[in-house]
């Protein structure tokens, strides 16, 4: 695992300043405290910072060919370089060390700009090939690890994140399109980021920089028309073929030179991992928990009892209000706006981890993939809303939603009407969309201090995705843009960034691409029959976990913002959201924000997710923006 950064000059004559690739390699330290390495020559510079997972005493980048032509900065894992080296041993290829990194120059020189398509991993690399003076940056199919660039006009910039690109001297204008989907969706999709010069790669692509053309295609997606009817008599046959695949993805993470543990929430998700390591490995598995004093919250008694059961070398943690002072320092290494509030337990759960391992298993990916949120349940449920009549729904149950009291409570009933209430009335994929979505389109306009912006509506991004699929089926394609947006741009940045922060190397077996193909095939009945989410999963997994962890509800990791927000964060929202520095701020309304501010700490409106999308922004305007 490393932070990787770089630069190309389009000029051949203008040489890449070390000391400025230094800088921004030295801002990525947290992800790689255990080396670092150059290669500069002439107008091409690549560094990185290394945290040594596999080979510590020889995989030092970057890592050339045999003559030295073709260079790769790496920052992730190549699960199946064992065999890919094996394959290239017989080919001739000749090896200096036993890390992955290396397998990608020598895999390069066989099959070309095609290559990435021979990788099983997580990663983001840069490699140079000198002869055709050609920079090439992959990022994995899934996304999980990040690569952002800024294509300036005499030169390409790219880094783990966004902290050291700025150190090349970048522009940091505020892109107001990507503010206008963060406000929506708590996160910036891509491939924009906050900064209007900087954007992200997006997952399963590839760019080409050479002189100064650059070209971006996409070298991998999930298939979209596999679909089988189900056929019962098949059901034992698949389950059995699954299973084996999901043990070979736990397998191959288990590669390390350093010691590894198991995120366990209590979930099926986690407790799966736990239960199938205990026939891959003899030795007691290290698990690490989180919990919360709030009980709606708390899963460290599921937790405990997969520990229990399977024996496993158990630590855990309660968050408090407290640790939120710590929430400037996660926003820094956030770099732009990012709202998800289980960062908070995500950064304890790794700190915690990372006093006794270096590398960690994580349930992150299966939500996408076998549907296992509730709002899969309510896109399902909308079929049968609209057979009631519209003077009924729009009068009594939208009334019915305001008599509700406002609930603290981990999605309270009162939380779930509205939520359902708000897209209740929408075509299918508009109604998915507005489940996901905190500010309309209308709000966000009284939001602004300045009105009448012209910015395309968020839901745009969504219909990109919705318009390149192939399928019929209305839950995979639901999956299917979930897997495009929600996963690579939420879900995992909030583990890398919360990882790398501790200096810790988080796996998903369920984000390997394999088993998200594998799922691609079964249609929606199969993996949620009526409103059963995670069908699929549950059966495969059926005989290898307690009933209550089986048939537990679906959970999740947030943490209760509504009520510390009421309570212990009371004097730090309307610091961070005061009038003066929202007017200083110069983007929004003061009034409005103050109005919500006020109505959720009475209690008569829950505006606990909107208000963390301002906090989390204002925070960062002030780290990033407030010096300018």
């Amino acid at each position: 695992m490393c932070g990787i950064a770089g630069q190309l000059f389009f000029d051949q004559t203008r040489p890449v300043r070390h000391e400025e690739l230094s800088r921004m390699v030295n801002t990525l330290v947290h992800r790689g405290p255990d080396d670092e390495g150059y290669f500069v020559q002439d107008s091409v510079g690549l560094g990185m910072r290394r945290l040594a997972i596999i080979d510590l005493t020889a995989g030092q980048q970057p890592i050339a060919n045999e003559d030295r032509s073709i260079w790769v900065v790496l920052n992730g894992e190549i699960y199946n370089f064992p065999d890919l080296r094996h394959r290239l041993l017989q080919k001739g290829h000749i090896f200096r060390t036993n890390s992955d990194t290396e397998v990608l120059v020598h895999l390069y020189e066989e099959e070309g700009d095609e290559f990435p398509r021979s990788l099983n991993g997580m990663y983001a690399f840069a490699l140079w090939d000198q002869r055709q003076r050609k920079l090439i940056l992959v990022r994995d199919r899934l996304g999980v690890k990040p690569l952002y660039y800024a294509l300036l006009p005499d030169r390409l910039v790219f880094a783990s994140e966004i902290k050291a690109l700025l150190q090349a001297e970048i522009p940091r204008d505020i892109d107001r399109q990507a503010l206008h989907h963060y406000l929506s969706l708590g996160y910036i999709p891509a491939p924009w980021s906050i900064f209007q010069a900087v954007k992200k790669l997006e997952a399963g692509h590839l760019m080409t920089v050479q002189g100064a053309q650059c070209t971006i295609k996409k070298y991998w997606d999930l298939p979209t028309n596999q679909e089988h009817a189900f056929v019962p008599q098949e059901f034992q046959r698949l389950q059995e073929e699954f299973r084996a695949l999901l043990i070979d993805s736990i397998k191959i993470r288990l590669l390390s030179d350093v010691p590894l543990g198991v995120f366990l929430s209590g979930g099926i998700d986690s407790s799966t991992i736990v239960a199938l390591l205990k026939g891959i490995t003899p030795f007691p598995t290290k698990t690490f928990s989180i919990g919360f004093d709030d009980a709606s919250y708390n899963e460290l008694p599921y937790a405990r009892t997969m520990a229990e059961r399977f024996a496993t070398d158990h630590h855990e943690h309660v968050v408090t209000p407290k640790v939120l002072e710590t929430l400037p320092v996660l926003s820094r290494y956030f770099d732009e706006p990012f709202a998800d509030s289980s960062a908070v337990p995500t950064y304890d759960v790794c700190r915690l981890a990372r006093q006794d391992v270096t590398v960690a298993l994580g349930g992150d990916g299966a939500d996408e993939i076998f549907a296992g949120y509730y709002t899969h349940q309510a896109d399902r449920l909308l079929s049968f809303y609209r057979w009631i009549p519209v003077r009924l729904r729009t009068h009594l149950l939208a009334r019915l939603s305001t008599l509700l009291p406002t609930s603290s409570k981990k999605l309270s009933w009162d939380f779930k009407l509205r939520r359902f209430l708000h897209g209740g009335g929408l075509p299918p994929d508009q109604a998915h969309f507005a489940w996901k979505e905190w500010y309309s389109e209308e709000f966000k306009q009284s939001l602004y201090a300045t009105p009448d912006l012209t910015l395309a509506p968020t839901f745009t991004v969504f219909q990109r995705h919705y318009s390149g699929y192939g399928g019929s089926d209305a839950l995979n394609r639901h999956l299917y843009v979930d897997t495009k947006i929600s996963l690579p741009d939420d879900i995992l940045v909030k583990v890398d960034r919360m990882s790398m922060a501790t200096s810790l190397e988080v796996r998903g077996p369920f984000l390997d691409y394999r088993i998200a193909e594998f799922m691609t095939r079964l249609p929606g009945t199969c993996k949620m029959p009526g409103f059963a989410l995670k069908n699929f999963l549950k059966q495969v997994i059926r005989h290898d976990l307690p009933p209550e962890i089986l048939r537990g509800k679906k959970r999740g990791f947030n943490a209760p913002i509504a009520s510390w927000l009421k309570n212990d964060l009371s004097e730090f929202i309307r610091d961070l959201l005061g009038p003066d520095r929202v007017k200083r701020q110069g983007l929004f309304s003061p009034h409005i924000v103050q109005r919500m501010v006020n109505d959720h700490q009475k209690g008569t409106y829950d505006w606990s997710r909107n208000l963390w999308i301002l906090l989390m922004f204002s925070l960062w305007h002030e780290q990033y923006m407030g010096s300018l």
